[in-house]
């Protein structure tokens, strides 16, 4: 085990001194050490393993509304909100009555259920764009679904993604940035992930529509070219806005 296990953490406030705290991770700092034992990484996603940080990860106890508690009893705003999802923030009464009446059903059938059925109806209607929706596990299942989708139905190969967007972390996606036309041939971000795998996918820099357009237009691959996938606010760039 480490034997620091306090972690320095600089606070930036508006005036021009910057102040210091010591935020106490005993507690966390343990239950990692257990996990590692017995998970890879000490984590299930490699996002929550704070690499970047140059720490180990915070373990979270409980969460209510925009606060999240540690198992050391420090305090965050959260504002990660589960990667997306937990817009209502966490605990909200409405969806814990919800999700809690219907455990008492039963947890999972492996079959159709009437509240699939009236839950796409729902996101149906609040998103006139949407003609039909079919519910995955994870957003790594859904981007790999459509990119089934838009090769099945073109009956062409290739993919464009663009450099810095996160789609999941299925092969054909989980490639290295480079930059415009240049990056025809991308670089496998993990290793394990077979060139063949991603040798259709061609990489793009964001906001760089004229690049994009040029393609089109005047390179011959273009005629290959099954879907453009964009994720248009960027979760793992920093804060680029799309032009």
């Amino acid at each position: 085990m480490r034997e620091n296990v306090e972690v320095i953490v600089k606070i930036a406030y508006t005036t021009e001194k910057n102040k210091e705290v010591v935020m106490l991770r005993t507690k966390s700092e343990a239950i990692y050490q257990k996990a590692c034992a017995v998970i890879p990484g000490g984590v299930n996603s490699p996002v929550r393993a704070f690499s970047g940080l140059g720490t180990s990860p915070l373990i979270v106890e409980s969460g209510k509304g925009a606060l999240i508690r540690d198992v050391d009893g420090n305090v965050f705003i959260d504002y990660c909100l589960s990667w997306g999802p937990m817009i209502l923030g966490h605990a909200h009464p409405a969806v814990v009555k919800g999700v809690s009446e219907q455990m008492a059903k039963g947890s999972s059938f492996g079959i159709a259920t009437e509240i699939e059925q009236r839950l796409a109806e729902k996101i149906v209607h609040l998103i006139p764009t949407l003609e039909k929706i079919r519910f995955v596990s994870s957003g790594t299942e859904a981007t790999m679904t459509a990119l089934r989708l838009a090769r099945g139905y073109t009956e062409r190969p290739k993919i464009i993604k663009l450099i810095g967007n996160y789609h999941g972390h299925h092969d054909a996606l989980l490639v290295q940035a480079g930059s415009g036309v240049s990056s025809l041939n991308p670089l496998a971000t993990s290793k394990g992930i077979h060139a063949g795998a991603i040798a259709d996918t061609l990489l793009f820099s964001f906001n760089d529509t004229e690049a994009l357009r040029s393609f089109f237009r005047t390179h011959p691959m273009a005629e290959q070219v099954a879907a453009v996938i964009v994720e248009p606010v960027a979760g793992n760039m920093g804060v680029v806005p799309p032009e």
